[in-house]
């Protein structure tokens, strides 16, 4: 059955709002599960009332270290952080350290993956084919790098660099956090960073393969033209207005 996933763009909004939001979604639909948890497939209603989401937004300039990631990847110390404007923050996504800033496009799917698949890396190769098609009408070839997520480009190659970063959450299969695709972003601020951990492969954007900045307005449409695709879903606009008081 086709599920629906409701969307919205969020536009700028600061890193802890934003996880403040994912928190709390996350938390009613695992709230739901809960009520149902243990209970035979007799007892259980075909829907347990769980909602998918999926959020655009862009961030003031943040580095965000994953649960398993190395203080040492972050190049600069805090004044040196204050100089730049640029926030930190220490999260519960999977995976090391990246940059999140203005020009980049970010996703964050709140997905209860019993009602897709419960298998968290089909999941993220869903996420990346999600990005590799997104990125093809640019004349972009994505790729996937063995042994690390995202989107890759040149693989096997010396000049192999990473266009989408990815890191997610799953509780009791319901997920959060996302990916972070560099449109037209400044990458610089890659340069105090070890990006992802990975010290011998580069970063890119959109705007630096195709030589000229892209609107970014046309990159979300082919996100959510790809995620129906790959996930076989319905993606349908949805006002949170309400839900948003709690970032």
């Amino acid at each position: 059955m086709m599920q629906k996933v409701w969307v919205q763009d969020l536009g700028n909004i600061e890193y802890g709002k934003a996880w403040d939001l994912q928190e709390s979604l996350l938390k009613q639909n695992l709230e739901k599960k809960s009520l149902w948890f243990g209970k035979s497939d007799e007892e259980r209603p075909a829907d347990i009332g769980t909602k998918n989401y999926l959020f655009f937004c862009e961030h003031p300039s943040v580095y965000t270290l994953g649960k398993s990631g190395h203080m040492e990847n972050l190049l600069v110390n805090d004044s040196r952080l204050k100089e730049l404007d640029v926030s930190f923050y220490k999260t519960n996504r999977g995976g090391d350290i990246t940059y999140h800033g203005p020009g980049q496009v970010v996703g964050y799917p709140i997905l209860d993956l019993e009602k897709f698949f419960t298998d968290l890396g089909k999941y993220m190769r869903f996420l990346e084919e999600v990005i590799i098609r997104a990125i093809a009408p640019f004349g972009i070839k994505g790729d996937r790098l063995e042994g690390s997520t995202g989107v890759w480009l040149d693989v096997g190659t010396p000049d192999a660099r990473k266009i989408c970063a990815m890191g997610v959450r799953c509780s009791r299969w319901v997920t959060m956090h996302g990916f972070a695709l560099n449109v037209n972003t400044d990458l610089r601020y890659f340069d105090y960073i070890v990006p992802c951990g990975i010290t011998d492969k580069g970063v890119t954007s959109i705007q630096k393969e195709v030589g000229h900045p892209v609107d970014e307005a046309e990159v979300k449409q082919n996100i959510r033209a790809a995620f129906e695709e790959v996930f076989g879903a319905e993606l349908a606009e949805n006002e949170l207005n309400e839900l948003l008081t709690v970032a």
